[in-house]
């Protein structure tokens, strides 16, 4: 990878969390709708998504290229922390913010959303010593290298992710299940359970990630991480067909927004995918591979331009139009960091 195509990758997802960010910002502004009170801000949380995944795609990427120092080692996962708790708090404020059903909804989806951030910030801190894992495929032994993370930083790595999945499929299951019946709950809820795949996809990149740097990543493995991230997307995606079969419409129109979770859970297991294919084997369509990401990114896309024309007929497809294009953002940015991977593990 040379200079200037680092520079690339880097800027896509800064571009993405721009967008984002000024998306949210012009449709909690500009608009006359209720809706706009759940739309902008979830827009805005999913730019943060999209400043963590830069911090994954900065560290990677400085250690290809040889410009990486101790500076960015600390100061990158940091950011990536820094925008969990930011949007932890700011979804937790606008939660008790006001009691109307925007809030609730909202308010509830980005304090989920900051847990998905988590676990991105948490796959920054594993690439921090990413170039282990090329080192590592390259050697048939089983030793750990020196330079791996030591068993309790292991631990603390596989645990955040991991945490932040039960916590997020706890609170879906409250909000579907115990909390008191309502149409928001179960919006909120079902919206919550979709984040908790991506959460648990995000689980299965950062094991990927840190059993290979440890040089423990078993064949079992090879299988076991990318068959899970691919149920995690499946299942998001066949939740949101059977919402769209619902009755009520306020409630089946989140459909769209679990089918774009779902692509999202997909476009991860790009990443996941990639780092198994190639572990101690050639595989020759691995420069094919970032190509998924690109592929859920156009159906978000489609998805979000199809409903923005139904919007204009009900407004109960206001949301979903505008959420599923901030999702199409991150579904590219992830992009960007498959192709890095791509570039990093085949020596290119």
């Amino acid at each position: 990878m040379n200079y200037g195509i680092s520079v690339l990758f880097r800027l896509i997802p800064v571009f993405a969390a721009l967008f984002c960010f000024s998306f949210g910002s012009l449709v909690l502004e500009d608009s006359h709708t209720m809706e706009r009170y759940v739309a902008g801000p979830v827009l805005v949380a999913l730019g943060m998504i999209c400043v963590a995944l830069f911090a994954t795609a900065a560290t990677i990427i400085r250690q290809i290229v040889n410009t990486y120092n101790a500076v960015a080692r600390y100061a990158l996962p940091m950011l990536g922390y820094v925008a969990a708790v930011a949007t932890f708090a700011g979804g937790w404020h606008y939660l008790n913010e006001g009691t109307s059903v925007a809030h609730f909804v909202a308010g509830h989806v980005i304090c989920g959303i900051s847990l998905i951030i988590v676990c991105v910030a948490t796959t920054a801190t594993a690439s921090t010593r990413f170039l282990l894992i090329p080192e590592n495929a390259a050697s048939n032994d089983t030793i750990v290298p020196a330079t791996a993370f030591t068993p309790f930083q292991r631990g603390v790595l596989m645990a955040l992710p991991l945490l932040s999945a039960v916590v997020a499929w706890l609170w879906a299951a409250w909000l579907l299940y115990f909390s008191p019946y309502s149409v928001a709950a179960h919006i909120a809820g079902h919206v919550m359970a979709g984040l908790a795949c991506i959460c648990t996809s995000l689980v299965a990149l950062v094991f990927t990630i840190v059993r290979q740097i440890c040089n423990d990543y078993a064949d079992s493995s090879r299988r076991r991480y990318p068959f899970l991230v691919v149920a995690m997307g499946l299942l998001s995606v066949l939740w949101g067909v059977v919402l769209l079969t619902g009755r009520a419409t306020s409630l089946s129109v989140t459909g769209y927004i679990m089918i774009g979770l779902g692509l999202v859970c997909l476009s991860i297991s790009s990443k996941v995918i990639l780092l198994a294919l190639v572990w101690r084997r050639t595989f020759k369509l691995a420069n094919r591979i970032p190509l998924i990401p690109i592929l859920t990114a156009l159906v978000c896309l489609f998805m979000s331009l199809f409903l923005f024309e139904m919007a204009s007929v009900n407004d109960v497809y206001y949301i979903p139009a505008r959420v599923l294009g901030g999702l199409g953002a991150i579904c590219f940015t992830l992009f960007s960091i498959v192709s890095i991977l791509e570039s990093g593990t085949s020596g290119k």
